[in-house]
C-alpha cells in the first residue's frame, strides 16, 4: 500500500497530478471531486472504493449516501482528511487553490482528471479515471461504450440553428450568461443550435443592451427546486430578455445541470433531450 512508501516518495507523488497511477497497489480509499468524475466511477463499477464526494457529485443518487467533503471549487481540507484517502480522484479546477496545496501537501496521491467539452474530452475522463483506478480495460470499454452512444446521439440531432442564451444565474436581476468554451456552449452546438453569446469566454454578466443584441430564440437554465411558472414569468419580465424572441415564444429550457453540463456518460442523453426541447420550442 501507499504507506509502505518513504516519505520522500509520498511528498513527490503527493505534489503531482497524476495522470496515471504511480504506487504500486491501487487506491481502496478514494474521494471523488466532481460530478462528472463520479458518475464514471460507478459506471466502471468502482464505487466500493468510494469513501467521500463533493456536493456536485449527485448521481447516481446512490452517490448522496456518500460523506460530503464541499463544492469542488470550495472544498474543506479537513473533511477530506477526515475519511482518510489514499487518493483524491479530482476534476480539473478543483479549489480554493490553497485547499489543494493543503491535501498536496499531505502526501495523498491526487489524480487530476482533464476538463473538457467535446466527445474527445469525455472519452479521455474515462481513460484518466480508469488509469488512476488501475482498472484500464474496463475504461476502454466504457469509452467505447459511450463513444457509439454519443455519435448516435449527435447523428440523430435535426439541427435546430436556434440561437441559444444560457443563463447560469440571475442573482438581483443580473444576467450572468455563457459564452464560449464552457460546457454550455459546448452542449448547445453539439444539439443543433447556436450559443447567441460568442464576443467571450467563459461566464460573465450581460448588460441588457447585450442581451437585446443577441436576440435569442431560447433561453437556457439549469433545472432548481421550485416554481417554475412563476420563476419563468419572472424570467419573460426582465426588461432586456422581454425584448428578445425567446420572450416573444416563451422559450425556455431547464434541465438538471449535471446531466446538461457534466460532459461525462449521460452526455448522450443529454444531447438527445436538449435536441428534443430545443426543436419543441417556438421560434425558427
Amino acid at each position: 500500500m501507499i504507506k509502505h512508501l518513504g516519505s520522500g516518495m509520498i511528498a513527490a507523488l503527493g505534489a503531482v497530478a497524476l495522470a496515471v497511477p504511480l504506487w504500486a497497489d491501487p487506491a481502496q480509499r478514494v474521494v471523488s471531486v466532481g460530478g462528472a468524475v463520479t458518475e464514471i466511477v460507478y459506471a466502471l463499477g468502482e464505487e466500493g472504493r468510494l469513501v467521500a464526494r463533493d456536493t456536485t457529485s449527485n448521481f447516481p443518487a446512490a452517490a448522496e449516501a456518500l460523506p460530503d467533503v464541499g463544492y469542488i471549487r470550495a472544498l474543506s481540507p479537513e473533511g477530506v482528511l477526515s475519511v482518510a484517502p489514499d487518493l483524491i480522484l479530482s476534476e480539473e479546477g478543483a479549489g480554493p487553490p490553497e485547499a489543494v496545496e493543503l491535501l498536496k501537501a499531505a502526501a495523498i496521491p491526487f489524480a487530476e482528471v482533464p476538463d473538457g467539452f467535446t466527445r474527445d474530452a469525455v472519452l479521455a475522463k474515462i481513460t484518466a479515471v480508469g488509469d488512476a483506478l488501475a482498472v484500464p480495460e474496463k475504461a476502454a470499454a466504457l469509452a467505447e461504450k459511450v463513444g457509439a452512444e454519443l455519435d448516435a446521439a449527435v447523428a440523430g440531432v435535426v439541427p435546430s440553428g436556434k440561437k441559444v442564451l444560457f443563463i447560469l444565474s440571475m442573482q438581483d436581476g443580473r444576467i450572468l450568461a455563457s459564452g464560449t468554451g464552457t460546457s454550455a456552449d459546448g452542449i448547445i452546438r453539439l444539439a443543433g443550435a447556436e450559443n447567441a453569446v460568442t464576443a467571450f469566454e467563459g461566464y460573465k454578466p450581460l448588460t441588457d443592451e447585450a442581451v437585446t443584441e443577441a436576440q435569442p430564440d431560447v433561453i437556457l437554465m439549469m433545472d432548481r427546486e421550485g416554481d417554475h411558472a412563476a420563476a419563468n414569468a419572472q424570467l419573460l419580465a426582465h426588461p432586456a430578455i422581454s425584448t428578445t424572441p425567446a420572450a416573444a415564444n416563451q422559450a425556455i429550457v431547464r434541465m438538471d445541470g449535471m446531466l446538461l453540463l457534466g460532459f461525462s456518460i449521460r452526455t448522450p442523453e443529454a444531447v438527445r433531450d436538449l435536441a428534443a426541447a430545443l426543436n419543441g420550442t417556438g421560434g425558427h
